[in-house]
């Protein structure tokens, strides 16, 4: 059986844009997968106490039967093809970064994996691009993505 999963996108590093339009083509190959949409780029400031260039992020939609860690797994792999080095540094730069926001209405807590991910309502890198596929989303354990998004400034956010 199919689970709607969204994937959030981010790269501040090497042609970050280009970097993502390449991820999202990586994504429409994914095992057992199917690739629905993509929302728009999205620049914004860096997150995190780490001094670096701004962001490019988006959000995918896809259909899949992969069960959570193998589409992680997977994520993780389209990663490393992009150069991304795992060092420990959280917040830092990266060539590409992507995350499992959402598993149909999973909630999942494990050390290696959360979903929904965590901070995904107070980031607005990730809710304005989740809110262009789906609108009317709600959010396993947070509610309505309109009533977080009605929460969460817009400021330092650039559609590209």
């Amino acid at each position: 059986m199919s689970v709607r999963a969204f994937i959030g996108l981010g790269s501040n590093l090497d042609a970050p844009a280009a970097r993502l339009a390449q991820a999202l083509e990586d994504l429409e190959l994914l095992p057992d997968s199917k690739f629905i949409a993509a929302s728009p780029l999205y620049a914004n400031p860096p997150f995190g106490p780490v001094a670096q260039d701004e962001f490019v992020n988006a959000v995918a939609m896809i259909d899949t039967t992969l069960k959570p860690h193998a589409l992680l797994r997977e994520l993780r792999r389209i990663e490393t093809s992009h150069g991304r080095v795992r060092d420990g540094t959280r917040w830092g730069p990266r060539t590409l970064d992507l995350d499992i926001l959402v598993y149909g209405t999973l909630e999942l807590d494990e050390p290696d994996l959360h979903i929904p991910h965590r901070g995904l309502t107070d980031r607005n890198f990730v809710l304005y691009p989740l809110a262009d596929l789906a609108p009317d989303l709600v959010l396993p354990r947070y509610g309505a993505l309109g009533t977080l998004l009605a929460r969460c400034s817009s400021e330092g956010l650039r559609r590209l």
